[in-house]
């Protein structure tokens, strides 16, 4: 049997054996929160039923402490970090991998550069090894570097040149944080990914890949204290952080209506988003809103869906979604449909809101969504490389255990009057903004009356009109 294979077996195993232990709600495993002299804080959970062991490193900046300018500073270092550390140059430790069976990623968000690791517990060693290395010594090498950077920009061209639905939310983001640290793309753009150095990468290291922005959640197979001296070893000498990390004000909601609509001459489809800034991570109102979520735009029998899809057969799917961060995101929903139906759909889409909004959601309707979510959060808990993601996210985000152990009994006591007042988090037809891409030569007169249009061409660089708000130290 391969180490692959065998690996794969392991955490079937483990996810029919967690999903037994959590029927009936999810309380997390006992765990021991550590802090580390350099200022690490060690999470670590032992689950001894297979011999696996998961991890997941965060640290806290993430693409919000890109310079301005220089967007995608902490997409491209992620990307690097993997591309040779220590010893081992790109090839090395992509083999270091591969001959575990191991799995290694590295990327960043917003918030937080992450590694998710994943390893058979014969081979901890080698997983803190190639952490360890990768944080404290990466090579951070010219040509990887090049190369990273030219695919990055490659993606965005093809996407632009094809189908634009993955870059919806990119251009979302612009217009709604537009002179905000939240509009600023994430993975950068054509612009800024061209202005960014290797020097870029190293000063953005320097100054916010510390030990006392890290949180390292380990799960699995293993003895916690040995677990502790192996850490302390490895990750002793990981010094701390020498920027500060920069201040993000809340944004507070937009009044009235403003429509961006992207351009894409010829198209036969129109891609649009509907939305507002919704709730942050810790909102307390979180169960509620989810439910509100589910109803509205979260499953297939949703009312968008239902409206959009099964009813009128203007589009494949519609969807509502929310992103919580440490400021409230963004909240809306989006879809697409062909471009002689696309005032037909938003039109559709706005009814169903003003109704969401106006009638509210049924009784019968409140306890389907209540077995659906809780029968969808479960499974997000079973495998050891779920748990320790959990856990890093818990400490990222500043929040306690009760947040996922809690969370069932707030789903199934949540009221009508709490749902009902959850149904906030979702724009109205009156206070939103809206992102068209299509052919503006055959729905710019439509889309005229939902408000005052700004154009701009798809092939234009970047995702939006203006700026994107820089960040304060």
């Amino acid at each position: 049997m391969t180490r692959l294979l065998a690996r794969a077996l392991l955490g079937a195993a483990f996810a029919c054996t967690a999903l037994a232990a959590h029927a009936v709600g999810v309380t997390l495993p006992a765990y021991d929160d550590i802090t580390l002299d350099n200022g690490v804080t060690l999470l670590l959970m032992r689950k001894a039923d297979v011999p696996l062991v998961a991890a997941r490193i965060a640290v806290r900046g993430g693409a919000l402490a890109d310079a301005a300018g220089k967007e995608g500073t902490a997409s491209q270092l992620a990307e690097l970090l993997g591309k040779g550390a220590g010893k081992r140059d790109a090839r090395a430790f992509a083999e270091a991998i591969d001959g575990a069976g191991g799995e290694l990623r590295f990327g960043a968000s917003r918030e937080a550069l992450v590694a998710d690791a994943s390893f058979l517990a014969d081979d901890t060693g080698l997983m803190l090894d190639l952490l360890a290395d990768a944080f404290l010594h990466p090579t951070l090498s010219l040509a990887e570097f090049e190369k990273s950077r030219t695919r990055a920009v490659q993606s965005i061209a093809a996407a632009k040149d094809g189908d634009p639905r993955g870059l919806i939310g990119s251009y979302a983001q612009a217009w709604l944080f537009r002179d905000h640290p939240y509009g600023r793309p994430e993975g950068g753009d054509e612009a800024s990914l061209a202005a960014l150095t290797l020097a870029d990468l190293r000063a953005y290291y320097t100054a916010y890949v510390g030990a006392d922005r890290a949180v390292i959640a380990i799960v699995g197979d293993f003895d916690p204290a040995s677990m502790r001296k192996a850490v302390e070893q490895r990750f002793g000498a990981w010094g701390k952080a020498t920027g500060r990390l920069p201040a993000v004000p809340p944004k507070l909601r937009e009044t009235g209506r403003r429509v961006l609509l992207v351009d894409k001459p010829g198209a036969t489809q129109t891609y649009f988003w509907v939305g507002n800034v919704g709730a942050a991570v810790d909102d307390p109102a979180r169960a509620a809103q989810d439910l509100v979520q589910t109803v509205f735009g979260g499953r297939f029998t949703s009312m968008l869906n239902t409206e959009l899809r099964v009813k009128s057969g203007l589009t494949y799917g519609a969807r509502a979604s929310i992103e919580r961060l440490a400021r409230p995101g963004a909240a809306g929903f989006s879809s697409f449909t062909r471009t002689d139906a696309t005032a037909q759909a938003l039109d559709l889409a706005f009814d169903t809101v003003d109704r969401l909004h106006a009638e509210g959601i049924a009784d019968d309707m409140q306890a389907s969504a209540k077995r659906y979510v809780l029968g969808q959060f479960a499974p997000d808990y079973e495998t050891a490389d779920q748990l320790a993601g959990a856990l890093a996210s818990l400490h990222i985000d500043g929040l306690g255990r009760d947040a996922i152990d809690g969370y069932g009994e707030r789903i199934e006591r949540a009221t009508a009057a709490d749902i009902a007042a959850a149904r906030s988090v979702f724009p109205t037809r009156d206070d939103s903004l809206l992102v068209v891409i299509g052919d503006a030569s055959k729905i710019g007169d439509a889309i005229g009356k939902y408000g005052p249009v700004t154009k701009i061409a798809l092939s234009d660089p970047g995702f939006g009109p203006g700026p994107t708000g820089a960040v304060t130290p």
